[in-house]
């Protein structure tokens, strides 16, 4: 069985992060979410140059607001985890099934309030005292590899 597994981006601020993380999708098999407002215009031409030819090959879906995509995350079975700084357990002990969707915030803000309120967990990527944030795209990237790792091994699929 193929992981149903998903990121979503909320309002993401740079166009070659959103592309780069749908190139990257698109070559794992992952679905994505994009949460509008963007920071930028999103159209394919804009995000061309990160994401080349792979945005023909990867499943995304745009929505119009935070509202509309908890409403539809509402008639889903899968767990949503957003990835923050904002929290102590580090995204490698933690248990992902393939009905989980990854939510990563803005790079320039993270996410409000009412979305921290409204995750089923809160996963952080440990870093060096003093350091900020890591590059939102690198973080897809790390955390959605551990994801799929795990999803692989309890599976006992020996190949993705």
């Amino acid at each position: 069985m193929e992981p149903q597994l998903r990121v979503a981006l909320f309002e993401p601020d740079i166009p070659q992060n959103t592309g780069a993380i749908l190139r990257l999708a698109a070559c794992l098999g992952v679905g994505v979410d994009i949460i509008e407002p963007c920071g930028f215009t999103f159209s394919k031409q804009r995000l061309r140059r990160s994401g080349m030819d792979y945005l023909e090959h990867v499943d995304f879906k745009l929505h119009q607001s935070w509202e509309d995509f908890y409403d539809s995350r509402v008639r889903s079975s899968g767990r949503l985890l957003l990835l923050t700084t904002k929290s102590k357990l580090a995204y490698t002990s933690f248990d992902y099934h393939d009905q989980d969707t990854l939510l990563f915030g803005r790079e320039s803000a993270g996410v409000p309030n009412k979305v921290h309120k409204a995750v089923d967990e809160r996963l952080t990527i440990p870093m060096m005292q003093g350091m900020r944030s890591i590059n939102v795209a690198l973080s897809t990237s790390m955390v959605l590899g551990e994801a799929l790792r795990q999803i692989k091994i309890s599976s006992g699929t020996k190949e993705y």
